[in-house]
């Protein structure tokens, strides 16, 4: 797996439809966000969350999504008629320039309820050897101090580091104090490994839905989803919203 900027030909929306009536408008709409957002390559690299010694392919289906439920980090409303469901890597700098991103997003359609924000896991370890270690800590900050604390943890994480800088792990403790929680706590969370298998079933996700780096984020309008898969910028993500929403 790689981390995933903008750079090749390739449409970056792939939407899937159930439904056989879709209205006129929307079609036009889903081929103007399909010319106006592209996919960025990149090379695939070994996966060792996974399997230290298989290559990760692009095999799978947006189908394989684990629906959205209470168990997941949600930002916005949980009821918003479009949902952006993000796989992402704390210590890639791509998903540092997406979260910023989808900052603003949520600070533009967050407060009417238009748009939900879903936080997963893809920590890519053999790029960023401690984003694993960084996924399990802010599952310990989430069981410990509820969704806004995981929130302002990884708004934090994120905020710390300069886009090509690693995280500071030394911080961690730091910040999930910072985010509401006890450091006690938090330790012991982090030495009892039990959320590990949470990021597990995230990256195991991430695969079968065919995720090929970070940031990776699957939206979901309804009966449709699409693929934004990169760090698109601002415009052509809220160009995107708009065309659902509206």
């Amino acid at each position: 797996m790689s981390e995933t900027n903008r750079g090749d030909n390739t449409p970056s929306v792939q939407p899937r439809g159930t439904g056989m009536a879709i209205p006129a408008a929307i079609i036009v709409g889903f081929a103007l966000i399909a010319i106006s957002i592209y996919l960025s390559g990149g090379k695939e690299v070994a996966n060792t969350n996974v399997n230290q010694n298989e290559q990760v392919e692009n095999k799978g289906d947006i189908a394989n999504i684990t629906p959205v439920n209470e168990n997941d980090h949600i930002r916005g409303n949980p009821n918003a008629p479009l949902v952006i469901v993000e796989y992402s890597d704390f210590d890639c700098p791509f998903c540092k320039t997406f979260h910023t991103t989808m900052q603003q997003i949520m600070d533009e359609y967050g407060p009417t309820g238009e748009v939900a924000w879903v936080y997963r896991h893809l920590p890519l370890t053999s790029l960023h050897p401690s984003a694993a270690h960084i996924a399990e800590a802010s599952e310990c900050v989430a069981e410990l101090g509820g969704s806004e604390a995981f929130w302002k943890f990884a708004d934090m994480v994120f905020g710390e580091r300069g886009v090509n800088d690693l995280t500071n792990i030394a911080l961690l403790p730091e910040f999930a104090v910072s985010a509401g929680v006890s450091e006690t706590d938090y330790k012991a969370c982090m030495d009892s490994a039990r959320n590990r298998p949470l990021i597990e079933e995230d990256v195991a996700n991430a695969i079968s839905i065919g995720a090929r780096g970070t940031p990776h984020s699957i939206v979901i309008a309804g009966d449709q989803m699409m693929v934004i898969n990169g760090a698109q910028p601002y415009d052509q993500v809220k160009l995107l919203v708009d065309g659902l929403l509206r």
